[in-house]
């Protein structure tokens, strides 16, 4: 004899059941909803960026932020929206940057951070590439006559906190035998305004971080960034790394823009001679992202490669007067290197 099905002599109870049923697979998918969604539902992009570094991320007068990082912030809204307008940037201290990170007060940290084990591994984060090659330095009174930081024993040095700056100046001063004494602040201005103020005989930083310093001291060529490079500083954008699906996203984000500047797409090219061949790599390389296949298009058109973010902001006809060094493309004497869009 066939027994009636378990809805049929127990009706309440399996409606109980689908309701639950349907309750948990509701759950689970917004469980499993990730940044890219949250993005796109809430209609913009929140970027942690510094809070006021020459070239990479400051306001200006119109308060407008602008920059080097600020371009990657800008990058990643045009790869998901189309419009670089949407992003919301929230200003981090370096003290701050990776917590505010890690409790989702920001979708991304575009924010000249040092990718090391100990922030990858050590922490809830993944650092998707780097941006920008750099070292650490030491920028003194041209008046000193200064050539090398090995000439400042005695000295007191600027530093700023929450960084692997002091560790490593400590090492080297060490190593070399000499004997100085650090001056930390919390603040990057802080730390500027003492060692314009005399109170300190040096300041301490990623070259980069002290092109923009001396670019915003009131007599800029009265101070020298000595030619030295104690340390090697990988700088790049920084996700949560519990969302691989983001993670690819900004990820590629960052390969598009190198890989683009190293295949000839510019901003005025990627409209013109090369509009199809930016159009054949989106349409290969935007379903597997989550983005469309104008993806490339509108990230290229919107702010440039990497290189012409690289001028823009921090090249040799800008303040911070620096030129691309190791920072040009493989194919141009460089080590700016991604992988190929394929």
């Amino acid at each position: 004899m066939k027994l009636p099905s378990f809805s049929a002599r127990f009706p309440a109870r399996a409606t109980v059941l689908s309701l639950g049923l349907l309750l948990a697979a509701g759950s689970a998918m917004q469980a499993t909803a990730g940044t890219l969604e949250d993005v796109k539902a809430r209609g913009t992009l929140v970027c942690g960026v510094s809070e006021g570094l020459g070239g990479f991320s400051e306001k200006d007068e119109q308060g407008t932020w602008r920059g080097f990082d600020v371009d990657f912030c800008k990058a990643v809204a045009l790869a998901i929206f189309g419009d670089a307008g949407k992003v919301d940037y929230v200003p981090l201290s370096a003290i701050d940057r990776f917590k505010a990170l890690t409790d989702g007060k920001v979708d991304l940290l575009s924010r000249n951070s040092t990718w090391t084990l100990s922030r990858d591994a050590g922490q809830s984060l993944e650092f998707v590439g780097v941006s920008y090659f750099d070292g650490q330095g030491f920028m003194v009174p041209a008046l000193y006559g200064a050539t090398s930081p090995l000439q400042l024993n005695g000295a007191t040095v600027c530093v700023v906190s929450g960084t692997t700056t002091q560790d490593n100046a400590t090492a080297y001063f060490e190593r070399a035998g000499l004997k100085v004494s650090f001056l930390p602040f919390a603040e990057r201005q802080d730390a500027r305004k003492a060692y314009a103020d005399g109170k300190c005989d040096a300041y301490t930083a990623d070259r980069s971080a002290l092109a923009g310093e001396r670019a915003d001291l009131p007599k800029p060529d009265d101070h020298v960034i000595l030619k030295d490079v104690i340390s090697k500083e990988p700088l790049g954008p920084v996700v949560r790394d519990d969302d691989p699906k983001w993670v690819n996203l900004v990820r590629w984000v960052l390969f598009g823009l190198i890989d683009a500047e190293e295949v000839g797409l510019s901003s005025t090219s990627v409209g013109a001679d090369k509009a199809k061949e930016a159009g054949l790599l989106g349409a290969l390389s935007g379903p597997p992202l989550g983005l469309t296949d104008v993806w490339i298009t509108q990230v290229i058109g919107g702010v440039g490669n990497i290189g012409e973010i690289f001028e823009r902001n921090l090249g040799e006809d800008t303040p911070m007067q620096l030129s691309r060094g190791i920072n040009a493309p493989w194919t141009q004497g460089g080590i700016l290197y991604a992988p190929p869009i394929q």
